[in-house]
């Protein structure tokens, strides 16, 4: 892995999954947050995939227990951390239908119980109430082209705070138009390996830098608005 940049040294996944909550992860929270933590990075944002998402979580429980799996998944993780140098935060990546999803930080468990079946709203609505929490959302993978989803339906950037302009499992075409729409749109960019197992390559290739390390979600929400942060990818640092 590439060093990184001396001005802004602390490196964030800002989306990766584990087996508690996401149906296609393999690794656990604790597993999944010591590989990160061996790799070099300051800290991990824990973005399960949502209820109407690739979920693991089973959708016939009551409201509680089904968002309190998604928070003991995090507190796992942040459990395994307790003593070390290395930031566990919760997120979400939520799925509004068509196969298109977002990344969701800086929300709590609170926010969760307080809007039981907020995942069945529209992006408009979702968005809304995030962002009366003092939430940020970044589109996933903007562009990319898979058989689950609805290449028709684009991004509704008007909803979001920012665009995942590298993912490092999409293609190059596909992060390009991301960045491409980012710039047209006047959106930051975020980068996220999407990593769903402890030995994924997407481990040190993605993720955001910052210049002081992120404890809480209020304060990830507050250095992505700054806009003062670096984007990791395989080739270099870019100011995002």
């Amino acid at each position: 892995m590439q060093p990184f940049s001396p001005s802004h040294p602390y490196l964030y996944e800002t989306h990766c999954h584990t087996s508690w909550c996401s149906a296609c992860a393999v690794s656990t929270p604790q597993e999944l947050a010591q590989a990160y933590f061996q790799q070099g990075y300051a800290g991990i944002v824990i973005t399960d995939h949502f209820l109407l998402g690739n979920s693991a979580v089973e959708r016939s429980l009551p409201w509680e227990e089904k968002v309190r799996e998604y928070h003991n998944a995090y507190l796992a993780a942040k459990d395994w951390a307790a003593g070390k140098e290395f930031d566990v935060l919760f997120g979400l990546e939520h799925h509004y239908g068509n196969g298109k999803e977002v990344l969701t930080y800086g929300i709590d468990l609170d926010f969760l119980l307080a809007h039981p079946d907020i995942h069945l709203l529209p992006l408009s609505k979702y968005s809304a109430l995030v962002h009366q929490a003092g939430g940020f959302l970044s589109m996933a993978h903007p562009f990319r082209d898979r058989g689950y989803i609805n290449m028709a339906v684009g991004p509704q950037p008007e909803y979001l705070d920012a665009l995942e302009v590298f993912n490092f499992f999409n293609q190059p075409e596909e992060n390009e138009k991301a960045l491409a729409l980012a710039k047209e749109v006047g959106l930051p960019g975020t980068s996220g390996g999407d990593v769903h197992e402890k030995d994924s390559p997407g481990i040190g290739q993605a993720g955001v830098a910052f210049r002081h390390r992120i404890r809480t979600g209020p304060e990830l929400v507050e250095a992505l608005r700054s806009r003062d942060f670096i984007l990791h990818t395989p080739q270099l640092f870019q100011q995002a």
